[in-house]
């Protein structure tokens, strides 16, 4: 449910283009519906990831610039943006702070040695400035069509192989259960 409820703006996004073929109409209405994803967030659960902000920031923002200045760019460049704010955080966390960022999402979850959680932040980081680089090979070299496109079904695919390679890694370095001595 948090996922679909995560991507529902670009879906609605996407919806819009689709059906009439104007980004700068399908980005004014990607503005309030992420608003309001925010706004149920919110209600439902009384707090708002620091990403969610940061994503919301930057569509009321680039999304604004695009819809005021009748200019695609600034919400094509946006995940790009998006993805190296994170990359820089990830980065960041690697120095600031005794653990980095994927290990305080995840170390609740799952206990791993601080070697492999270094790893996986790394792995992060490369993750998300490659996604920036592709989202503006698509933006300059392909459709505006290609790029929505891109930017539903691309970026989500792309992110959804990663994070099964990141199981598949985190699979890999957990620490093995003991057997049960009782049986027989």
């Amino acid at each position: 449910m948090k996922l679909l409820l995560d991507f529902l703006p670009v879906i609605i996004f996407f919806a819009v283009y689709k059906f009439s073929g104007d980004i700068i109409l399908a980005t004014a209405v990607l503005i309030p519906a992420t608003l309001a994803q925010m706004a149920y967030t919110w209600l439902k659960t009384h707090r708002i990831e620091k990403m969610q902000l940061v994503t919301l920031g930057l569509v009321v923002i680039l999304g604004g610039a695009t819809v005021l200045l009748d200019n695609k760019a600034f919400i094509q460049w946006k995940p790009t943006v998006v993805n190296w704010l994170f990359a820089a955080a990830f980065l960041l966390s690697q120095f600031i702070g005794k653990k980095p960022i994927v290990q305080r999402l995840m170390e609740s979850s799952i206990e791993l040695p601080s070697k492999v959680w270094s790893n996986l932040n790394i792995g992060w980081i490369g993750f998300f400035i490659i996604m920036g680089i592709a989202n503006l090979a698509v933006v300059y070299t392909l459709s505006e069509e290609a790029w929505v496109n891109f930017k539903l079904f691309g970026m989500l695919g792309c992110t959804l192989v990663f994070v099964i390679s990141q199981g598949i890694y985190i699979s890999r370095h957990m620490p093995e259960q003991e057997e049960n001595s009782g049986e027989s």
